[in-house]
């Protein structure tokens, strides 16, 4: 009873969404994007970027890496941006099959797997000719494929006008919404290679400066480096000078314990939140938090005084509009606040895993369900919706597979709850 409840109330706002995605065509959505492309298009612009992860490595080329754990590695890796007059600051055209075209679509133009000896010699290639040898890395959040944090890092390079040296660091992330517990223990597995990261960045004489862009979980990888760092150095080394945390999906008393634990001088901590943060929203109930960071009202207390006497600034989005529906990623998607970034980086100073279907925002609305009553129970009520939307039914797919067996043996148990909403309906076939 419960489960056809909550799929009638999913079903509302679902109409109108399904109807604009059927009249938006049929943009596909494809895998193995990473392959470098021989076509050229003029007026096209290049983003080069520095790649660190704790992902392990896949067979196909197009992937390079996986959402599984493995070793540290590097990569360089080139990307294709089509002219402005093809896209809007904020957008990540991806292609719609293989290969793209870099005329209207994202593409890859080369890629190097590097060891650590390669990837220093680069780097230090690239930071001489940046002003100030400013560097910037990029933690990519939840529910992101590798190809998904090197576009969506790609666009925000791009946009911001930011000149630095743009860093990847890339965390094993299964890029499924159904992989949250796993993601977050990726991010743990994660946190000392990103400390390890910063701390050769912040020893290298080559570097003058350093920025750091998080978003949505990435920013608790980020703040656990980061206190790690503090602990073991006394301080965080000057030379970290601009924290950025948009959306942080960080319980706001664990937040209050790092921020504590970092003794001396902090960096220009600057946190981008919106207090209509569905993404944020789903998170608290999951975790039984009493508010996210990225979700808080910086003007009412306690944050109000908290947060002026760490002297943390607060950006507060929530009444910008941008083309994320679930407003998670609205510092990467709004022109106003993506340059924002690059203007405080020249001054001496958030991003998006919105890589997600409307079928998957019904299944946060039921994410309470599905943890009651099964993982399977979930995807039944999200079938539908996946047949419509192409990031959805990837995400679908992929889940199905892993779900495996179990799906049909939940599903039994569950079929008085899910029959009445799909009455008159078939059942989604592949």
């Amino acid at each position: 009873m419960r489960v056809a409840l909550l799929h009638k109330a999913g079903l509302r706002s679902f109409s109108a969404g399904a109807a604009a995605l059927l009249l938006a065509g049929c943009a596909g959505d494809v895998k193995g994007v990473l392959l470098p492309v021989s076509a050229s298009a003029p007026d096209t612009s290049k983003v080069t970027m520095l790649v660190a992860t704790t992902r392990a490595p896949d067979q196909d080329a197009g992937i390079l890496f996986s959402g599984e754990r493995g070793k540290p590695a590097f990569a360089e890796i080139t990307v294709s941006l089509p002219p402005g007059t093809r896209r809007k600051v904020g957008e990540v055209q991806w292609p719609s099959q293989l290969p793209g075209n870099p005329e209207t679509d994202f593409v890859t133009l080369k890629v190097d797997k590097l060891d650590r000896a390669q990837a220093v010699s680069r780097f230090h290639k690239a930071v001489m000719k940046v002003p100030k040898r400013r560097v910037m890395v990029f933690i990519h959040g939840f529910n992101n494929r590798f190809e998904d944090a090197v576009y969506r890092f790609a666009q925000i390079v791009k946009d911001s006008d930011a000149n630095v040296v743009p860093i990847l660091f890339t965390w094993p992330s299964r890029g499924s919404i159904f992989a949250y517990g796993y993601d977050r223990e990726s991010g743990n597995y994660s946190r000392t290679a990103l400390e390890n990261l910063l701390q050769d960045l912040a020893r290298d004489p080559a570097v003058g400066e350093v920025s750091i862009l998080a978003h949505s979980m990435g920013n608790w990888v980020t703040m656990e480096a980061l206190r790690q760092m503090a602990i073991r150095n006394g301080s965080i080394p000057p030379k970290i000078a601009n924290v950025m945390l948009a959306a942080p999906d960080v319980d706001v008393d664990v937040f209050r314990s790092q921020i504590t634990d970092i003794h001396g001088k902090l960096p220009r901590f600057t946190v981008f939140v919106s207090q209509d943060d569905r993404a944020l929203a789903v998170s608290r109930r999951v975790w039984g938090s009493t508010a996210r960071l990225g979700a808080i009202d910086p003007d009412v207390e306690p944050y109000r005084s908290e947060l002026a006497k760490t002297g943390i600034t607060v950006l507060n989005l929530t009444k910008l509009r941008s083309g994320d529906s679930l407003n998670h990623g609205k510092f990467a998607e709004s022109p106003e606040v993506v340059q924002l970034i690059g203007t405080r980086l020249v001054e001496g100073q958030p991003i998006t895993d919105s890589r997600v279907g409307l079928g998957e925002r019904l299944m946060e609305v039921t994410a309470g369900t599905a943890a009651a009553v099964g993982t399977a129970a979930g995807l039944a009520i999200s079938a539908p919706i996946a047949v419509v939307d192409p990031h959805t039914r990837r995400n679908f797919n992929d889940t199905m597979e892993h779900v495996g067996r179990s799906v049909s043996d939940a599903g039994q148990a569950t079929g008085d709850a899910v029959a009445a909403p799909f009455e008159g309906g078939k059942a989604v076939g592949r």
